[in-house]
């Protein structure tokens, strides 16, 4: 089967689905939905990818792709328009974000390529603000990488005068200064703007070092996971709650191979849940 014809079938199938005598449920669903799902599905295509499993990649995308197909179904339904013309809309604004591809335009590498980008999404955009693209409902973490990479392809950059790393010490400082207050029950805005401050300088730091802050906390919480799992087993092997492991017991526990020893238990400290 051809890349056309099976994309032809996959739209007639959902056509079927929400017509007459169709699936109950796929007739029931609307846009408002669908939401949950797709980014359900947008999670297990990144899911595939980083384990990297080909077929399971291959199932995950076709699962995301339906869901995109389906949510054309229904906005053709409501007179809106059809897959036809999401895929030519797509298929335009990449020939017009790529002139140095299918114009005249001169690029000097990825860099130029991406400040380019957003010079033409700035023409483009109905809204004022290259931040406008920026879709509210991200995960926060991403959400910070992107408003970074998109003031820094803009001209933005601290650079010598504030660079990031002083910002995250800062912040840093302030959380302790206010440590005190917020084990009072004081102080607890304060403390969420300064937290948020050196999440959000943490994630600058890391575009800057060409790191995608979202897969490094990932596997850091993977890295956690599999200590704390160390200790778990460690305290079920001796009969005994976690909680009530001696400390010195839990350092060793998840310094232990099987542990990692990393992940929120620096050598020589109690594990994270401790503290």
């Amino acid at each position: 089967m051809s890349e056309a014809t099976a994309f032809a079938a996959l739209v007639e199938l959902c056509e079927r689905l929400r017509g007459p005598g169709g699936c109950p449920w796929d007739r029931e669903q609307t846009l408002e939905s669908l939401r949950a799902y797709i980014i359900e599905e947008a999670y297990e295509v990144v899911d595939a990818i980083s384990a990297g499993e080909r077929e399971q990649l291959a199932g995950e995308l076709g699962d995301l792709l339906f869901q995109i197909v389906f949510v054309a179904q229904i906005a053709r339904e409501q007179g809106w328009f059809d897959v036809a013309e999401v895929c030519e809309g797509i298929r335009a604004k990449m020939i017009r974000r790529h002139p140095h591809v299918f114009g005249t335009v001169e690029v000097e590498g990825a860099a130029h390529v991406v400040r380019n980008w957003e010079a033409i999404k700035q023409r483009e955009r109905a809204r004022p603000g290259a931040l406008a693209g920026v879709p509210r409902s991200l995960p926060a973490l991403l959400k910070a990488l992107r408003m970074s990479e998109k003031a820094a392809a803009l001209g933005l950059e601290w650079r010598e005068t504030a660079p990031p790393q002083g910002d995250i010490a800062r912040a840093l400082a302030g959380l302790g200064a206010l440590a005190p207050d917020v084990l009072a029950g004081r102080e607890e805005r304060a403390v969420a703007a300064e937290l948020g401050e050196a999440l959000f300088c943490l994630a600058d730091l890391a575009r800057r070092l060409g790191i995608d802050p979202e897969a490094a906390l990932q596997a850091a919480n993977e890295e956690f996971a599999r200590c704390f799992a160390a200790v778990e087993h460690g305290a079920q092997a001796r009969g005994v709650a976690v909680r009530d492991l001696d400390p010195g017991v839990q350092r060793e526990l998840w310094a232990s191979p099987a542990g990692g020893g990393t992940a929120g238990g620096p050598a020589g400290e109690s594990p994270a849940p401790g503290r």
